[in-house]
């Protein structure tokens, strides 16, 4: 399994357009996007991509942790906004069929 990078990407998409898009024109639209999806995230929306996922902000509510250096001192672990991904079908069949 490899890890495919931002550049990485933007290689592959310039390779299978074959349209005569620059690398510099592709970035620009990935980074616009990435961008877009942070800034939906960021008001609270949900972003959805039909088929492969939804991108959604929720709200994590206030704990009690434990420090493991000190395990018998409690450490409050404050309420948070994290960004949840659920996975679409397709792209789940599609892993599903690649780890078999």
């Amino acid at each position: 399994m490899a890890t495919i990078t931002k550049r990485e990407l933007v290689n592959m998409v310039c390779a299978q357009l074959n349209n005569g898009c620059t690398q510099v024109e592709v970035l620009e639209v990935i980074q616009k996007t990435i961008d877009s999806i942070t800034e939906a995230l960021g008001n609270g929306d949900t972003v959805v991509f039909r088929n492969f996922g939804t991108f959604y902000a929720k709200e994590v509510k206030p704990k009690v942790g434990r420090n493991p250096k000190e395990p018998g001192k409690d450490v409050p672990i404050p309420a948070r906004t994290v960004v949840k991904f659920k996975v679409g079908k397709n792209l789940k069949e599609v892993v599903a069929k690649a780890s078999k």
